[in-house]
Parts: structure tokens; C-alpha cells; sequence
């Protein structure tokens, strides 16, 4: 049966195991809406599309799918950018579908109209194509969901014109796609075995590409110690002796690291975010286990490089250990002293946040997933806030976009329906998609959203203190953030002391409506 290829589009998508759609209907890609509900999918209806965006990006990172997005030609395209570079950086599974002008290069003053779309999308995103009819829709689409399951996960764009959308296309085929998988030579799993079981002070770096792996079966059998990245947080249990934490950036960490004869690096891009260094500091051989080969030809030199899913060098490297093959030098009350100074010293940069952070991480469900801002009580929580369970924290790392957590929570609500959600946010951040609390009202969500108020743009003006220049235009007026969250419908508390805070948290995940919970100055 031929359908408009608008509609075939979305039907392509259901078949995939796509639910949610994130996006706002224009005049323009009006054509995607015409087949959203024959195929069964829900819209969720955002304010902006920088807001749709993150949303879809909370979802994927919550639910281990793609998230789905449909904007307008140019200015939806554009202000949905910010959001495909967050997850670009990331690597979270974003499919951007838009819609586009019929010709260009001849006709100017048309509405919506911009020099390069398809290029403009193409900065953010791992890929940006025009499908100029429906076999070529139908073949991106495809193309997107094998990539997604093949290779290290990345936003994509297709756009296609209007008059696309609107002609009749056939009924689609999904090709059957193969499991990822990567060729690799066992000797080579067989050599950095034995290197390991070699080893006299062995470390592990553990980052966000581990998070499907069993890892802490395989560093618990070698007796190595480790950090874990800032995404890693959770793979490695709190009270493992040997856990370092996620302290890399420290700029002392160069020392342990340079005390270690080996250092095995798994699913970590050791990007500029997670290390604040150029080189990690180390003088011994460096072993890299990753999915993309970009990564593992990166300045930080591997000796061994192996390109594969870190849980399958796990499962390929674990036969190669017994438990007698455990046999740690490390010393344990010396990365326990290591550990709590670098924590002491995070706490020092950030006066007045640890306390408040501490009665959150104690209150909190421990299946609560989290979704911060460039805020911070974030930037603190990251060193001290031992996460139980891995992918339970979710922060724009390495873009560092602000106007992140209330969307991408949002986004996080839907995968996980009645499960605890929480988004923290800073005071001027959180007004960049403030307007987003309006979808999170009208979806009923049980949504605590911390504030923390500390009236400026204060990591800025620390910044600028710091390089001695006087602070200029780190202060803004704030809103009522309580009658500003009671006049979109949603509840409002303002805490005066750390047990209020906790009180108020409870009763924000038990109630129908999301919470601001405004967080001013507390001791």
C-alpha cells in the first residue's frame, strides 16, 4: 500500500522499536505528523527545539535506544544544533529527521530559508544527508539504526524536502541487520593477558564505552587498582580497596599514575574533560581497548591498541585468569589516603556545596538516574558522589552546554515511567530551557528539580578572579523561581536547612506534578 513518504517514514521508525518522538510541527514537516499516530508513535511536544533535542538525548541515555527528533527547515534545524553537539561529544544515538526546502540554489526569500542546511547539520553530527526520494529515506534510515547498533553511537541528520515528504511512497523492507561485532587477533588478547599477570602495579582506567561490560570480574581477578572516568562512575563498587574514584583530573594524580608498570585503558576517551592535562602522565606501557579506531590513534600513543566492544575483550580476556592470579601490590591504605586528599581538595575548590551534596546522595533512591547541569554542585558531585550503579548519572560533558538537565530529565522520565528522576541544575542554566517545565507539567511527571541559586555565574567569575581580571557580567537577575514554577503549574519548595532539603526531595518524588526545589545559601 503507497502512503505519503512522510507517513512511511514513521511507520519505518515503529518498526525499528521506536515509542517516543521528541519535536514541535511546523508548516513545514507538517508531513511526518501525518502518520505519527497510524504508526503508533507518541509526540512528546516541547517548547524549543534545543529542548527536543535533550530530551531525546535523556531518553537514549536512559533507555539504551535512539532518540528521535523532528524539527523544521532552518531555524528548528539550527536551534536543535546545540543539542546534537551535546550528543555528538557524548556519543549518545540521536536521529535528527527534517524537513527541507525543494530547490535552493536559484529561489532566495524563501520561508525558512538558509545557505547550507545539510552542512550546518553535518558540524554536530556524524553524518547529515538529503534524501531526494523515498529509496534514499528509506536507505539513511536504515543506514542510521545499523550504525547505531555497529559502531560507537553518534547523532545523525536526514533532511527531506517537502515535496518528499508529501508524494506517495511504497511500503519499506527492513534489511536484517548483523550483530556488531570486531575482528581481533586472540594472540593479542592472549599478550596483554600476560602482561597484566606480569605486572606489579597495574592500573585501570575505566570509562562510559565500559558501561555494558561485567569490568569489575576482570580488574577483581587481577588485582589492579583504577580509576574510573567521570562516566564510568558506578562499574566499579565503592568499597573495592583499590577504586581510586573518578579523581583523574586532579593534577597529582600524575604521580600514582607514574608509579604503575602498566595501564590498561577500557572505553575511555581521555579527552581533555576527563583529564584537565594534555598526557595522562604515565611511563609505562599503555594498553587501549575502544570501538573507535579514532580514539585508539589519539596523541596518547597506545603500545597495544584493540578495536572491539569492551565487553567482549572482557569475556575474550577473563578464561586467561584464575583466581590465584590475583595478586595486588598495591597498597591499599595509600590509595585510600591518595583518594581522600584529592576528595579534600575538590571540596576546598567548592566551599559550602559538599554538605548539601552529601544530604542529597543520601536521600535519594539508589535507581535514581540524574541529570545535571554545567553547574557547580555538578562539577563537586562528580569526585564525591560514589555512584552505586553505573549510567545512573548523565551530565554534558565534553560539549558543556547549559540548559541541559531539565530537558534531558524529561527525557529520562519517559524511558524510565515510575522510576525516580532527578535534575540539578544551577540558577542560571536551568533559565536557558526553563520554558521545558511546561512539557514536564503537562506530562504529570513526578520530577524533583533542584536549583542550586548561588545568585552568579560563579565557576565564571572563580575563573576570572583567578586569571586576574575583574569579574564583568557574572551576575543576572534571577526570577522567583517559585512563583515562576507555580504559574506553569508545577509545586515549589525553598528548604532554609539540609533536613528541609531532604524532606522536600521525598515528597517531590512521590508527587503528580514536578518540583523547583530552589536552593539558596545553606551551612
Amino acid at each position: 500500500m503507497e502512503r505519503p513518504t512522510g507517513v512511511q517514514i514513521s511507520r519505518f521508525l515503529k518498526a525499528q522499536g521506536v515509542q517516543y518522538v521528541f519535536g514541535i510541527p511546523g508548516v513545514h514537516n507538517q508531513e511526518l505528523y501525518r502518520g505519527i499516530e497510524e504508526a503508533g508513535l507518541v509526540h512528546i511536544l516541547a517548547r524549543h527545539e534545543q529542548g527536543a533535542g535533550f530530551m531525546a538525548d535523556g531518553y537514549a541515555r536512559a533507555s539504551g535506544k535512539p532518540g528521535i527528533v523532528y524539527v523544521i527547515t532552518g531555524p528548528g534545524i539550527c536551534n536543535v544544533l546545540t543539542a546534537l553537539g551535546q550528543s555528538y561529544s557524548d556519543s549518545i544515538p540521536i536521529l535528527a529527521i527534517s524537513s527541507c526546502l525543494d530547490e535552493t540554489a536559484y529561489r532566495r526569500g524563501q520561508l525558512h530559508q538558509m545557505l547550507d542546511q545539510e552542512r550546518a547539520a553535518g558540524s554536530v553530527c556524524e553524518w547529515s544527508e538529503t534524501a531526494q526520494n523515498y529509496k534514499a529515506a528509506y536507505g539513511l534510515l536504515d543506514r542510521a539504526f545499523t550504525e547505531f547498533s555497529d559502531k560507537r553511537c553518534r547523532p545523525k541528520h536526514i533532511q527531506v524536502p517537502i515535496k518528499v515528504l508529501e508524494q506517495n511512497a511504497p511500503d519499506f523492507k527492513i534489511s536484517t541487520k548483523p550483530s556488531a561485532s570486531f575482528s581481533y587477533n586472540e594472540n593479542e588478547i592472549i599478550k596483554i593477558s600476560q602482561l597484566i599477570k606480569n605486572s606489579k602495579k597495574p592500573i585501570f582506567i575505566v570509562g562510559g564505552g565500559a558501561k555494558d561490560a561485567d569490568v569489575f570480574k576482570l580488574i577483581e581477578k587481577t588485582g589492579a587498582a583504577c580509576f574510573t572516568s567521570f562516566t564510568g562512575r558506578g562499574l566499579i563498587p565503592s568499597n573495592y580497596p583499590l577504586l581510586m574514584g573518578s579523581s583523574l583530573a586532579r593534577p597529582d594524580t600524575v604521580g600514582v599514575l607514574s608509579k604503575s608498570d602498566l595501564l590498561v585503558v577500557l572505553g575511555s576517551e581521555l579527552a581533555e574533560v576527563d583529564i584537565w592535562r594534555y598526557n595522562l602522565g604515565h611511563k609505562c606501557p599503555l594498553v587501549r581497548v575502544d570501538t573507535d579506531p579514532e580514539v585508539l590513534s589519539d596523541h596518547h600513543k597506545a603500545d597495544l591498541k584493540v578495536n572491539m566492544k569492551v565487553a567482549d575483550f572482557v569475556e575474550a580476556s577473563l578464561k586467561y585468569f584464575n583466581e590465584e592470579d590475583s595478586k595486588p601490590t598495591w597498597d591499599a591504605k595509600f590509595i585510600s589516603q591518595k583518594r581522600n586528599e584529592w576528595i579534600s581538595q575538590a571540596k576546598r575548590e567548592f566551599p559550602g556545596v559538599a554538605n548539601v551534596i552529601e544530604a542529597v546522595e543520601e536521600i535519594v533512591p539508589q535507581e535514581t538516574v540524574i541529570y545535571s547541569d554545567m553547574t557547580q554542585f555538578a562539577y563537586l558531585a562528580k569526585e564525591i558522589w560514589d555512584m552505586e550503579k553505573p549510567n545512573h548519572w548523565h551530565h554534558p560533558y565534553g560539549f558543556g552546554t547549559l540548559g541541559y538537565a531539565l530537558p534531558a530529565a524529561i527525557g529520562g522520565c519517559i524511558a524510565r515511567p515510575n522510576m525516580p528522576t532527578l535534575a540539578i541544575a544551577g540558577d542560571y542554566g536551568f533559565q536557558y530551557t526553563i520554558q521545558e517545565l511546561g512539557t514536564a507539567v503537562e506530562l504529570q511527571l513526578n520530577l524533583p528539580i533542584l536549583i542550586w541559586d548561588n545568585h552568579k555565574l560563579k565557576a565564571i567569575e572563580d575563573s576570572m578572579i583567578a586569571a586576574q581580571i575583574s569579574p564583568n557580567s557574572v551576575q543576572a537577575l534571577n526570577p522567583d523561581f517559585c512563583k515562576l514554577a507555580e504559574s506553569y503549574g508545577a509545586r515549589s519548595t525553598k528548604p532554609s536547612n539540609l533536613n528541609e532539603l531532604q524532606d522536600d526531595i521525598t515528597e517531590a518524588f512521590a508527587a503528580k506534578t514536578p518540583t523547583i526545589i530552589h536552593i539558596t545559601d545553606m551551612v
